[in-house]
């Protein structure tokens, strides 16, 4: 069954945001031809790529970029609004992997194989094979990647030398948990471990997907019968909520990326599991009190090895643009190899976007720069699964979310539920009893359709 082609309840109810206009970095220049339009989720990477487009306009007289720079809440509404209607507001807009397979089934993307394939030294055959296949459609990209990530334990390297602890490669939850109570210590304002508790799909469901898979749980079944309070689902969220309630950050029910990086950055904190591109934060000094006692480690796991999560920021071009082939031009400018040499040789390596081409990890000067995270980053993006996400099949693909146009409202009332739990406001077996009715109704859509 192609799931892509269902409709998008998400694009309908973010319309009402397009009546406020885009607010953003605005044009570059003035005095072009002809205007390319991006909608970018504003970030420090995608920052820097701003900072560095004169040099495309440069490049190509006659065409002038506008940024439509947005938080991630807001790109995602206002681009899958506009994408969805044929709007035609943008040329380029900044999706994922979640959006790119389904939108390019529903025919609201662009084919960019087409054009990456008469591009001269573009080589998408150089982009990291688990990206791009995330990316793909019927064996055709929709979506090329600007960066990607998975997901892995960083630790305190000063702390666990002082206390002779050696982290394997591959750890399991169950000795995260225990060093997350050895080095919990509210008097020293030092917590054991952050980990995500804020509500949205993309926040704590992000690493808690990848708990509930490693401990052998799933959400459905393969006739799609929901299986959020199954022993293995329950098992997991309850060590979860334990495990940051217990030995976690304060206020860990607010916390997201932003609250447990700054935790992690200021040395408040001995874990975090998170995303592999937090090292763009940790690893700065400007932004980091630890740079240099940082120690990786690949995702704990349980039953299931290498259960990292795989994602990607990456840029397409709707079907309803106006300017597609500029809008290709500048989207080839900056995935290609020369962007990341030009990021490494201007900005620094270390912010160089990882995780899109194998080429970057060849070359020298981000080797040195990234030797302590580049080969297990690699490692990790190249080892995830989104279609044998979990131990038991799955109907589904996807590791840290589920690739149905339903998830982006189930997953978040589903983490609503987790997030209080973790307050304290329900015990888990509630939160889960309410998030199974959830997933019942959009389990039966699909049985429904078989």
């Amino acid at each position: 069954m192609k799931t892509g082609r269902r409709v998008w309840g998400a694009a309908a109810a973010a319309l009402c945001l397009l009546v406020s206009g885009c607010a953003g970095a605005g044009a570059l220049g003035g005095s072009g031809e002809r205007t390319v339009t991006i909608a970018m989720v504003s970030n420090s990477q995608m920052q820097d790529a701003i900072k560095l487009a004169p040099a495309f306009e440069a490049e190509n007289p006659g065409i002038d970029l506008k940024f439509v720079s947005l938080s991630e809440n807001q790109a995602r509404a206002k681009i899958t609004a506009s994408t969805a209607t044929g709007g035609g507001e943008f040329d380029v807009v900044m999706i994922s992997n979640y959006e790119t397979p389904q939108w390019a089934a529903n025919g609201w993307l662009t084919n960019l194989s087409e054009y990456a394939d008469k591009t001269p030294g573009y080589d998408e055959d150089d982009f990291i094979p688990s990206i791009k296949t995330s990316l793909s459609y019927e064996d055709s990209m929709y979506a090329v990647p600007f960066y990607g990530e998975s997901s892995f334990l960083m630790y305190r390297k000063d702390l666990f030398d002082q206390a002779g602890i050696t982290v394997p490669e591959d750890p399991t939850w169950q000795e995260v948990a225990g060093w997350a109570a050895q080095f919990d210590n509210p008097d020293a304002k030092m917590a054991g471990i952050c980990l995500r508790g804020k509500p949205g799909w993309g926040e704590v469901l992000a690493p808690l997907n990848t708990v509930i898979n490693t401990f052998g749980g799933r959400w459905y079944d393969e006739n799609w019968n929901a299986q959020l309070t199954s022993p293995q689902v329950e098992d997991a969220v309850q060590f979860y909520v334990d495990t940051v309630k217990e030995h976690g950050q304060p206020g860990p029910a607010t916390s997201g990326f932003g609250e447990c990086a700054t935790q992690f950055a200021q040395g408040n904190t001995a874990m975090w599991y998170d995303a592999t591109s937090a090292v763009s934060v940790l690893e700065d000094p400007a932004s980091s009190k630890v740079v240099g006692n940082i120690g990786y480690a690949k995702a704990p796991k349980v039953e299931k090895s290498d259960p990292g999560w795989l994602y990607t920021w990456a840029l397409g071009i709707p079907e309803s643009a106006q300017n597609k082939d500029d809008a290709w031009k500048f989207i080839s400018w900056m995935t290609n190899k020369d962007y990341i040499q030009k990021v490494g040789t201007e900005l620094g390596w270390s912010r160089v976007p990882p995780g899109s081409r194998l080429s970057t990890y060849e070359i020298p000067e981000y080797q040195e720069a990234a030797q302590a995270f580049g080969p297990i980053t690699l490692e990790s993006i190249n080892n995830a699964n989104p279609k044998n996400p979990t131990v038991q099949p799955v109907p589904y693909t996807g590791v840290q979310f589920l690739t149905i146009p339903e998830f982006q409202d189930l997953g978040t009332r589903v983490s609503q539920q987790i997030s209080a739990a973790i307050a304290g406001q329900k015990s888990v077996k509630e939160a889960l009893e309410q998030s199974q009715q959830y997933a019942e109704v959009v389990g039966k859509t699909y049985q429904e359709n078989r």
